[in-house]
């Protein structure tokens, strides 16, 4: 990705991980590959694969501003269902397997094969789909206290996209099972506060010392300065039910990120929340989603999680890329809940799990049949 230019807007991106299923049985279906390929002869575009047999991921191309990220989003999870369709399966954007059971068959590629070899069970259970939004950094010391500045907001975005309220064909309680799967990993969750890059590597090179990490790649944390990119990788949120919904965790992100950096500038520290703070807000988020309660990680108490999400965007300010499209995406949100009080309200009509997966087939194309090619980049 792109590095920040002097006085420019950072770039961004997003990456989508969906849930392959069989189409008569929602069950997650290992072909995942097969699926990539497809897509690669016939569209032209670049998609992937994942840890399990039955994910599939995309990634937009470098994107200027959110309107150039929405469209991108439309365009690739078009091309990802209709590939699947052709294909017999069904692309569900939902953060684990609403039904089936919990252990996937692991892709055949060297890097997954040593996952499952090193961390056993563990790595077999993660059939689970995430959305990670990068945003474009100067250098590896900002990126790190831009990470700083994140880290006390990262439970509100967690919440805002949290989309996995059903596992083994039951309602878990929690509006993101997902995040509770995920935070298992050694390496998951809210990441430490650090002082500095230097800081930040050797916490890194402890973690591969002990075998929790096995390179920088699977250093999983909530928010962390990406291994690869030039960009700080927000990696808190279920994949989002809509696009409209992975486009407002874009616009959210890439506005804190702004107001990082621009609080950096003034020579603004990040407040040092604890990490157990926002580990308990974590799960709070995870559990009530966007409609309960969430933990305010500065007062320690119990306030509704959309008081926080207000609080954000005061947070964010002038920052937001494109402020009307976040209000119409937030009056969205409002008047039909996230992904989780969907998939429970579908549910609660005639207590059918069939019922949950054709919300979901819905909501992870919802818009995108309408799109008509415009400015989407077959190549990412």
């Amino acid at each position: 990705m792109d590095s920040l230019a002097d006085g420019a807007a950072p770039t961004l991106g997003v990456e989508e991980e969906f849930l392959l299923v069989d189409a008569r049985t929602g069950e997650p279906a290992p072909h995942g590959a097969e699926v990539v390929e497809a897509a690669g002869r016939r569209f032209g575009v670049e998609l992937d694969v994942e840890l399990t047999e039955a994910q599939v991921e995309t990634r937009t191309p470098v994107c200027h501003d959110v309107a150039d990220v929405r469209r991108q989003l439309h365009g690739l999870r078009l091309v990802a269902v209709e590939t699947a369709q052709t294909l017999g399966y069904r692309l569900l954007a939902v953060g684990v397997p609403p039904v089936g059971g919990p252990v996937g068959s692991t892709t055949d590629r060297d890097r997954y094969r040593g996952l499952t070899e090193d961390y056993r069970l563990l790595a077999a259970e993660q059939n689970i789909c995430g959305c990670h939004v990068h945003v474009a950094v100067p250098d590896p010391e900002t990126a790190v206290q831009v990470c700083n500045h994140l880290r006390p907001w990262l439970p509100v975005l967690g919440a805002v996209t949290a989309n996995s309220p059903f596992a083994h064909g039951v309602d878990t309680g929690y509006a993101s099972w997902r995040a509770m799967v995920w935070s298992r990993w050694p390496s998951a969750g809210p990441p430490p506060y650090f002082e500095s890059a230097a800081h930040y590597e050797s916490t890194c090179d402890m973690l591969q010392a002990a075998g929790a990490a096995r390179d920088r790649r699977m250093i999983y944390w909530d928010v962390r300065p990406s291994s690869h990119l030039p960009t700080v990788e927000v990696r808190v949120a279920d994949v989002a039910a809509t696009v409209d919904e992975a486009v407002l965790l874009a616009a959210l992100v890439h506005g804190l990120v702004r107001t990082a950096l621009a609080d950096l500038r003034r020579g603004l520290r990040a407040s040092p929340v604890p990490t157990e703070v926002l580990r308990a807000a974590g799960w709070r988020a995870a559990r009530d989603g966007i409609t309960g309660l969430s933990l305010d990680v500065l007062s320690g108490r119990l306030v509704p999680a959309r008081l926080l999400l207000d609080r954000l965007l005061h947070r964010v300010g002038d920052h937001l890329d494109d402020a009307d499209l976040v209000r119409r995406l937030l009056s969205t949100l409002d008047a039909d809940g996230g992904g989780a009080d969907r998939q429970r309200r579908a549910f609660a009509r005639a207590g059918l799990m069939s019922d949950v997966l054709e919300q979901l087939a819905r909501d992870t194309l919802s818009g995108s049949e309408t799109w008509t090619g415009g400015p989407f980049r077959l190549t990412a």
